[in-house]
């Protein structure tokens, strides 16, 4: 009887290092929202323009850094993208104007793309076997979420002893740090010889003139607008939104004694809930139609949005919504990246996930820059919630047509 393939792998000990320290920086931008603005006076709409660009950049990064990653290697595009990333971190340190931020912000975006999901997971869906592919995808995405657990917490301590500018070239040296882990990133290339010998054209052409390709792109623009508002947005709405955490309640307990602190565990038990969420969802994958499972995770955030918005928000309510948003936070990623993998192939996997990960990021953009754009204009995040809450209807439904069948073709 042959031995089960290990599921981890040093690629996947290694994707897991570099995506778990790039999204503890990320997801922690939502702390410095309130300092930053507060130090220089900015109308809440200019950082969240700059978070906004940098979701766009790492949208228009993604294809990108995926392509020169299937063009140059793997690991070449993972240090450039770490080497972006930092630099952006360092000159950001330095901005004092809105504009300064909103540019320096394209240079993070783009060290996120060349350190994050598209890169990563397509290393990780090579070197992972056919039986394990759908569950090492939730593994990586999950290392995401794990950075999520302690990233905005740790920004928020940090902050407690530094400036925010201290706290920026901190992180830039962690995500230097991360390259340590490169020396195990070198995966086989797991793909059939007719696959090898299609172009990145003729497989981009094939997939332009799929309709589901199509309503891949569409579906996952909600995912980006949801995730991309809550973590620059949320933790100051808690601030400003919830009620008081009474003194002798369990929170305060736990050292969880103001809103500010509150909106920081939030984010952080988004991600704690999600690492068990993401790994059951490509567990699933492997068992069951993709794109059901889409559906139902777009159809159960649109409930826990629309729920948490019309209870009114105390600790309890945050709490709650948190972990139960957390367990579908980056579940769509695994099943997205699967699907792509499964109807498309593996050898072009990195660009046409990035292709359709670029909706993501138009959603995020419009989800972070529209957060304080309508917070200026109403004073309040109820209506950009509700938008929220609209897209994630139009994505469980959009995912149903999708036909889930491969187009690889097959060796003779």
């Amino acid at each position: 009887m042959p031995a089960r393939a290990p599921l981890f792998t040093p690629v996947l000990i290694a994707g897991c290092i570099i995506i778990m320290i790039g999204f503890s920086i990320r997801a922690s931008f939502g702390v410095f929202q309130i300092p930053i603005a507060s130090e220089y006076g900015w109308l809440r709409a200019d950082f969240s323009l700059a978070i906004a660009v940098q979701n766009l950049a790492w949208g228009i990064g993604q294809p990108l850094f995926g392509a020169l990653a299937e063009r140059f290697g793997d690991r070449r595009a993972i240090v450039i993208g770490a080497l972006t990333y930092a630099a952006g971190l360092v000159l950001s340190s330095f901005a004092v104007t809105p504009g300064q931020h909103q540019i320096l912000e394209i240079l993070v975006g783009f060290g996120i793309a060349g350190t994050g999901f598209g890169v990563i997971l397509a290393v990780v869906g090579r070197a992972a076997h056919p039986e394990n592919r759908s569950v090492a995808l939730g593994v990586a995405t999950a290392a995401g979420s794990a950075g999520q657990v302690f990233g905005a917490p740790t920004a928020e301590f940090l902050l407690g002893f530094f400036p925010w500018q201290t706290v920026f070239l901190i992180f830039a040296a962690a995500i230097l740090a991360s390259l340590f882990a490169l020396p195990m990133m070198r995966a086989p290339e797991r793909a059939s010889r007719a696959e090898l010998e299609e172009s990145m054209g003729t497989v981009l052409k094939k997939a332009f003139r799929d309709p589901s390709y199509s309503l891949i792109f569409l579906g996952f623009f909600s995912c980006g607008y949801q995730l991309a508002f809550l973590t620059a947005h949320f933790p100051a709405m808690i601030t400003e939104m919830c009620g008081p955490i009474s003194p002798t309640g369990m929170l305060a307990g736990l050292g969880v004694s103001s809103t500010s602190a509150l909106g920081a565990v939030a984010i952080s038990l988004i991600g704690l809930a999600n690492i068990g969420g993401t790994i059951f969802a490509g567990w699933l994958g492997k068992r069951y139609t993709k794109k059901y499972l889409l559906s139902a995770i777009y159809a159960g955030r649109t409930i826990v949005a629309a729920v948490f918005i019309l209870l009114p928000i105390t600790p309890a309510s945050v709490v709650v919504f948190s972990l139960a948003m957390g367990a579908l936070w980056l579940a769509t990623v695994p099943l997205t990246s699967g699907l792509v993998a499964h109807i498309y192939g593996l050898r072009y996997m990195g660009t046409l996930y990035g292709i359709v990960f670029f909706s993501h990021q138009l959603g995020g953009f419009l989800g972070v820059w529209l957060g304080g754009r309508m917070y200026d204009v109403y004073g309040s995040y109820t209506a950009v919630w509700w938008i929220g809450v609209a897209v994630g209807a139009f994505s469980a439904i959009v995912h149903l047509p999708i036909r889930e069948r491969s187009l690889v073709p097959q060796a003779a």
